[in-house]
């Protein structure tokens, strides 16, 4: 197993919807993806980010881009015009998944 962060398989681009926040991974090759699909569940997500997505997470599989896009809800206390956080955009949520620790198996970077 190789221990790494997100940030080593793949890119991230997030933003504001409303009062939730969407994430979405993009892997550098397919195999990662195929891992991600596997191990990035919507339990595994809501679990990273427990502190701010208080409405749960919801899983979008976009396999011709090897992406996956996470929609955070309630995760912007109201959203950039109701809420009085100190970033309510959302913008933040992608670099922070990048952040997350994850074990990978070894043949994954055979080749």
């Amino acid at each position: 197993m190789k221990n790494l962060k997100l940030n080593d398989i793949a890119y991230a681009r997030s933003g504001d919807k409303g009062s939730g926040s969407n994430v979405g991974l993009i892997f550098v090759n397919e195999k990662f993806y195929k891992w991600g699909v596997e191990n990035l569940t919507e339990e595994v997500i809501a679990n990273f980010f427990k502190d701010i997505a208080f409405g749960g997470v919801k899983r979008y599989l976009l396999p011709n881009l090897n992406a996956i896009n996470y929609i955070l809800f309630d995760s912007l206390n109201g959203g950039g015009s109701e809420s009085l956080i100190n970033d309510a955009q959302g913008k933040t949520h992608g670099q922070a998944i990048l952040k997350m620790n994850v074990q990978l198996p070894s043949e994954l970077f055979d080749e």
